[in-house]
């Protein structure tokens, strides 16, 4: 609270200092340069804007996003045997940097896994999620990579192998509450990670379901392989 009231006071001698400049003559322009731009406050100092603005052009220029997972795309395989089966095509795919939160975006990226390409396209036109844009744009430029640069006959052909989503910046600003207080807000990113494959998606992604029989012979399973610790 005193360097409020010190800077207060400050601000009531300069008007008094600059006005006994000028009885004497001498020129106060540096003065009323000071008054009129005050160093205690200053406005590019506080973040309070969505898009970043003086921030986001400061912090971290040399951060591209990730890079590791384009780098998937320039893997040389070795050649196979005629009596092989022919290894499935396929790309990856990134947006990075976009300016939503990843927790929202994880139910999009996860909802999209393991559909064909066309299936996830007609799909996310009916989800209405801001995420929903971005996803089924990287979608399409993944689809035409595909097709132009990793020799995919049909762009049809392909299934949403892999999709996940990494945290991206978080840019920290405040809000203005009432009686002069104030909280703080977080301003997330996320990327988006997408790897489409060749051929059609498999019927059962993440595992067959059972039935209550095979699910109790299982756990029998289980049960009858344990051991018991320091035993014979």
């Amino acid at each position: 609270m005193h360097k409020v009231i010190r800077q207060m006071t400050q601000l009531r001698l300069q008007p008094l200092q600059g006005a006994a400049l000028l009885k004497t003559g001498e020129t106060p322009a540096p003065m009323l340069s000071q008054l009129s731009s005050p160093p205690a406050f200053n406005q590019k100092s506080i973040h309070t804007g969505a898009a970043g603005g003086f921030l986001c052009a400061k912090w971290n220029k040399h951060n591209y996003g990730p890079r590791k997972w384009l780098e998937y795309n320039k893997t040389v395989h070795p050649p196979q045997e005629t009596d092989e089966e022919p290894r499935k095509a396929y790309v990856c795919h990134m947006r990075s940097n976009i300016k939503y939160s990843p927790d929202k975006m994880w139910y999009i990226a996860a909802f999209v896994r393991g559909m064909s390409v066309d299936e996830a396209l007609k799909q996310l036109n009916f989800v209405l999620k801001k995420g929903a844009t971005d996803v089924k744009e990287t979608i399409l430029e993944a689809q035409e990579m595909a097709v132009q640069r990793h020799n995919v006959e049909y762009k049809s052909n392909l299934w949403i192998a892999e999709s996940f989503v990494g945290k991206g910046r978080v840019f920290k600003g405040m809000r203005r509450h009432a009686r002069g207080r104030f909280g703080h807000v977080e301003y997330k990113h996320c990327h988006y990670f997408v790897r489409l494959e060749e051929g059609e998606p498999p019927k059962h992604y993440y595992q067959e379901p059972q039935t209550p029989e095979q699910q109790y012979e299982h756990w029998l399973e289980q049960m009858r392989s344990r051991k018991i610790i320091n035993s014979l």
